[in-house]
């Protein structure tokens, strides 16, 4: 069905598609029953039993506007976000552009968002009983960015599942120096504080990392990672990498879909190593069917999500993921996803 009406959607702006979308979950004209709940796909995380593995990542719902719709298409958990503490329109437009050929997309969107307030009140006017995460991100002419993100966990702590903090995006000017040691150590010292003082209830907080760091920094910042005892990592935000030739290749913004696939399960694989499957990893990037899927949890991903490829494949891929996990899990021999983590990567003993 999808393939039927993707030539059309394609013929519309990116944005004015992606807005479309939400009215039509918003009114039920997409509608579909497809959750997931066989015992091999859940898996414990957070504290909590998540259904199955797939979660649509950070940026399709950015303002907590359809979220309980979004489950009903098979998702095991849902990130709303990217939000902002104050309200912004982002960058100038056009900012979104497919690379049809790779199936990929170009965004330059920088953090458009209603503010925390809005999100917020969405999220208590719909209540669901489905692990919602949130994804807060900088206001762009912030002074202290550190700043932003504490005010972001003690606003959402109370309200949702986990909190993702995105330190990568490559459209906020700067924000990427959070991946710094001086400035990615305060950031977790004032994390720190707030547990040790009380100011939040315990809610996992997430750490969402640039695919654009090399391995020397990489290594760095997983030490950190595990000296901070972080809930989890999101491995990897878009890319300013252009790894193709064409169309495209000069546009500013992140890079993400397939053409992004290769270089963010490169560095799943290294994190999961470097951390010895000491931290939960969720793995994006790329992913547009269920051995991409599979192949991220082999390399140490306990959960994933996807965003690009529901662009290019349709609302109905998640189901035919699941069902195709779960066939890929028992031809292993598998009993669960948890038992698949990590199995491609090399841990080596000692330090």
């Amino acid at each position: 069905m999808f393939s039927k009406i993707r030539p059309f959607i394609f013929k519309l702006d990116p944005e004015l598609a992606h807005d479309l979308a939400i009215k039509a979950l918003k009114t039920n004209l997409i509608v579909q029953d497809n959750k997931e709940s066989k015992s091999i796909l859940k898996t414990q995380l957070f504290g909590k039993e998540i259904p199955n593995p797939i979660g649509i990542a950070a940026g399709f719902d950015k303002n907590a506007e359809v979220y309980s719709k979004i489950l009903n298409l098979g998702f095991g958990f849902i990130e709303v976000g990217t939000v902002t503490p104050r309200p912004q329109e982002g960058n100038p437009k056009p900012r979104v552009h497919r690379i049809k050929k790779e199936g990929s997309i170009i965004n330059s969107l920088g953090f458009n968002s209603i503010g925390f307030k809005k999100v917020k009140a969405n999220l208590l006017n719909k209540k669901t009983e489905g692990i919602i995460g949130v994804n807060i991100g900088a206001n762009k002419d912030s002074k202290i960015f550190i700043d932003d993100y504490i005010s972001g966990i003690k606003f959402f702590s109370n309200h949702v599942s986990y909190i993702t903090i995105n330190i990568s995006s490559p459209n906020t000017p700067g924000l990427r120096e959070l991946h710094m040691k001086k400035n990615l150590k305060d950031l977790l010292e004032k994390i720190k504080r707030l547990k040790t003082n009380n100011e939040i209830l315990e809610v996992p907080l997430l750490i969402k990392i640039s695919p654009d760091v090399n391995d020397d920094d990489l290594c760095v910042m997983c030490d950190i990672f595990l000296e901070f005892k972080v809930d989890g990592i999101i491995i990897s935000n878009t890319t300013l990498e252009r790894p193709f030739k064409g169309f495209g290749e000069n546009l500013k913004g992140g890079l993400s879909g397939e053409l992004l696939y290769l270089a963010s399960t490169n560095q799943l694989k290294r994190v999961y190593e470097y951390t010895k499957g000491q931290i939960p990893l969720i793995g994006v990037g790329g992913i547009s069917s269920a051995k991409d899927a599979y192949n991220k949890i082999r390399n140490g991903a306990s959960l994933v999500q996807l965003y690009t490829g529901i662009v290019y494949h349709g609302p109905g891929l998640i189901k035919k993921m699941n069902s195709e996990i779960s066939a890929l899990l028992k031809n292993d021999g598998f009993d669960s996803i948890s038992d698949a983590v990590g199995v491609d990567a090399e841990i080596k003993n000692g330090t």
